[in-house]
């Protein structure tokens, strides 16, 4: 007997989706940060076993769309209510679901659901056991578990808890993959990490990184990207004085770049200026947004 089925994490954002899915990956699939939005796209993390083959989707934090950006990504998030074999809706402590809509949309609906309170090792037991009550008699059929995806904590029960609940069904994706998405994509989503973790206020939330050129050689991959930002001024602050923080965000994408392919590489960062691009279809659209049917 095979199990197999698309496990999709639903949940506020920088509640530790990401973290959560890299965890059951067992590799670094989503980037990582302390703010918000930072999951922008559905990202795939395929584990296989002889008998089962798990595709968990990290899908975006929902937010209320205030660009046609999020509105997209919000898409994302609705899709991932159409195709779920199993939800993992991740909450943490303390917080309240930002969307009834979704959230009712989870409940009604047949698909079996684990519910992960994350980031217990921040809170103490009697509120982890309110949370439990909580939610318990909010989504009765729900299967709740505690854990802690930074700390490890409970990763093996939530694993377990799935591999239980997954339908029988043949591999979908080849064995030997772990993810749907391209090195172009991670070169990109390394890139972006840096400028979320470099940046403050909304400098990081006005970039794009786009990969224009990845070629690779036998010692070293010489890659090329580019850095969309929304109007000079914050094409300047990107920059900064004599190029020093683009250059501290270069070196710090290459480091983790080259630990991700496991060869050096030679990275170049150029900053364009393209206006009100998270309002623009077009943008949008080949940025990989928005995909025509």
């Amino acid at each position: 007997m095979h199990k197999a089925g698309f496990v999709n994490i639903i949940g506020n954002p920088n509640v530790g989706k990401s973290t959560l899915m890299n965890a059951l990956v067992g590799e670094h699939i989503s980037i990582i940060t302390h703010k918000a939005q930072t999951t922008r796209h559905r990202i795939m993390g395929i584990v296989n076993g002889d008998d089962f083959q798990i595709v968990y989707t990290d899908t975006p934090g929902i937010v209320n769309p205030h660009y046609k950006l999020h509105q997209q990504m919000m898409g994302f998030v609705g899709s991932a209510l159409l195709d779920a074999d199993l939800f993992l809706l991740v909450t943490e402590v303390g917080e309240q679901f930002k969307n009834r809509q979704i959230l009712d949309a989870i409940i009604r609906s047949t698909t079996p659901i684990v519910l992960v309170i994350n980031k217990i090792d921040l809170s103490n037991q009697h509120h982890v056991d309110q949370m439990i009550e909580q939610w318990q008699a909010l989504i009765p059929r729900a299967v709740i578990i505690p854990a802690s995806a930074t700390e490890g904590f409970n990763i093996g029960k939530i694993f377990d808890n799935i591999i239980s609940r997954l339908p029988e069904h043949p591999a979908y994706f080849p064995k030997d993959e772990l993810t749907d998405r391209s090195m172009r994509f991670f070169v990109s989503e390394i890139v972006r990490e840096k400028l979320l973790l470099n940046y403050q206020k909304e400098i990081p939330y006005s970039c794009e990184v786009v990969v224009e050129s990845y070629q690779e050689g036998d010692e070293i991959d010489n890659i090329s990207c580019v850095i969309y930002v929304e109007r000079e001024s914050q094409k300047a602050i990107i920059i900064g004085h004599q190029g020093k923080a683009i250059k501290k965000v270069g070196i710090e994408a290459r480091h983790d770049i080259e630990a991700f392919t496991g060869k050096r590489c030679f990275l170049q960062l150029h900053i364009k200026v393209l206006k009100d691009w998270r309002n623009s279809d077009r943008a949008l659209r080949s940025f990989g947004y928005i995909v025509d049917e």
